[in-house]
């Protein structure tokens, strides 16, 4: 009973801890229209009021009335409301508490190949990969690259981020953190061809440093005729034009190769 007691005890406290650290990220969030928080003004005869962030970014306060909060933290609303209050002569010292319900304005789509695709809500601050984790992680189907879809002052910039090169010593620098209406798209995986003497000919997924050799395994291995010499690749140059290369072992494929291998004639 005691270890189980123990137990419990730990339990809760890291809960509280969890929940703790969730209204901390959630407090340096901005507000913006739609959140839903709740306002407490200690001292007040008055309940705490829940109250709903306008399209004009305006919140209704007892004493007070409407307050601008659009693009402020929490606590930097508390601090606007408490001066109100104190420059209209309600209060000499008010102690406010703004705590956020409902966090609606501030979300980011994720979408293509993760588990969960949809929109999100940022509860703090989310980082590429934080989000992709939160949609439930990039599906068999998907690939290494990100495409971040970014609009600001009406211009949209679009970004590729190389998940494998982040979770291998790449530039973490890349791995951004997430603002309001961003998009993340996480691609398809890269595709290539094997075809010829091989145990299962067909179209498969482009590992990253990709060898012939590795696309060969990939395919099953050489069929009883087959032959590792005068293997070639088909391949698209910039002009789209298909062109055809020998290649060895050690050529790296690229997306979208056609490998073909050769019967042996002896």
């Amino acid at each position: 009973m005691k270890k189980l007691a123990n137990f419990l005890s730990l339990a809760t406290t890291f809960a509280m801890f969890v929940l703790a650290l969730g209204m901390a990220h959630a407090a340096e969030v901005p507000l913006g229209p739609g959140d839903v928080v709740r306002v407490t003004i200690y001292g007040d005869t008055n309940p705490p009021t829940d109250t709903r962030v306008t399209e004009a970014g305006n919140i209704t306060v007892p004493l007070v009335g409407e307050v601008r909060v659009t693009g402020l933290s929490t606590a930097e609303a508390e601090q606007k409301i408490a001066r109100q209050l104190r420059d209209k002569g309600f209060m000499k010292d008010p102690q406010v508490n703004v705590l956020v319900t409902t966090a609606a304005s501030q979300q980011v789509a994720v979408l293509g190949q993760v588990a969960k695709p949809g929109r999100y809500v940022l509860d703090g601050p989310r980082t590429v990969t934080d989000m992709i984790a939160i949609a439930g992680g990039v599906t068999p189907d998907g690939g290494d690259i990100v495409t971040l879809v970014r609009t600001a002052d009406g211009v949209t910039k679009r970004d590729q981020i190389n998940l494998w090169e982040l979770s291998n010593g790449g530039d973490t620098s890349k791995n951004v953190v997430l603002g309001k209406d961003d998009v993340l798209v996480v691609e398809r995986a890269q595709k290539f061809f094997i075809y010829g003497e091989v145990q299962r000919p067909g179209m498969y997924r482009l590992e990253h440093g990709m060898s012939v050799l590795q696309a060969l395994s990939a395919g099953g291995g050489l069929t009883l005729r087959g032959t590792e010499r005068g293997m070639k690749i088909k391949r698209r140059d910039s002009s789209g034009k298909l062109t055809e290369m020998k290649v060895d072992g050690e050529t790296m494929v690229q997306p979208d190769d056609i490998v073909y291998i050769k019967e042996s004639w002896f």
